[in-house]
């Protein structure tokens, strides 16, 4: 049985996912299987509202870097991995060695609950709102007004804006989704 370690390699950002794609394809033709058994971007869905339409893109919260479950005590492991286009190396201390770090269990366990966490959690959305946002309303009986944001609701994931309506400003409340950023 080999010793499995998570390891952190930092990639070229935004070449994760070719990056990821070639080590694979690397490690099943050197038959590295045993030796490296999982190659994982750490991303998040994210949701956005696009002239009125829900659009789901999948984002990296660890731009750059990939996670790899590794025994790099066989030699050809380490040599694959750094070999990969796209690879910059592993990260280490960078002070008193180039010797790979492994991640503390903690670590591990913290960034994959995050991943579980995330795929268990419906949405994310990429845009933050504060108090003052003017925001146009892009689904629901309020489309196509505007407003401004009164309360940010952020365990709700929800927001109280004042609408006009009838010429009287009213709170109404709304979920992230249905509105969207004015410049």
């Amino acid at each position: 049985m080999t010793e499995q370690k998570w390891y952190v390699v930092r990639a070229v950002s935004g070449q994760e996912k070719k990056v990821k794609m070639y080590l694979d394809n690397e490690v099943i033709r050197q038959g590295l299987q045993d030796f490296i058994t999982q190659v994982l971007i750490p991303t998040e869905k994210v949701y956005q509202m696009r002239n009125g339409k829900k659009k789901v893109r999948e984002r990296s919260f660890f731009p750059g870097y990939i996670l790899i479950s590794a025994d790099l005590s066989h030699g050809e492991s380490k040599h694959t991995i750094t070999s990969i286009p796209g690879v910059l190396g592993f990260l280490s201390d960078g002070m008193n060695s180039k010797e790979p770090i492994p991640l503390r269990q903690s670590e591990v366990n913290r960034i994959l609950g995050r991943v579980e966490e995330i795929t268990e959690e419906e949405e994310t959305t990429e845009t933050q709102y504060v108090v003052g946002d003017t925001v146009k309303v892009m689904d629901g009986p309020f489309n196509t007004f505007t407003g401004l944001v009164e309360e940010v609701l952020e365990e709700k994931r929800k927001l109280v804006v004042m609408v006009k309506i009838f010429g009287r400003s009213t709170p109404v409340e709304l979920n992230y989704i249905q509105v969207e950023k004015q410049s």
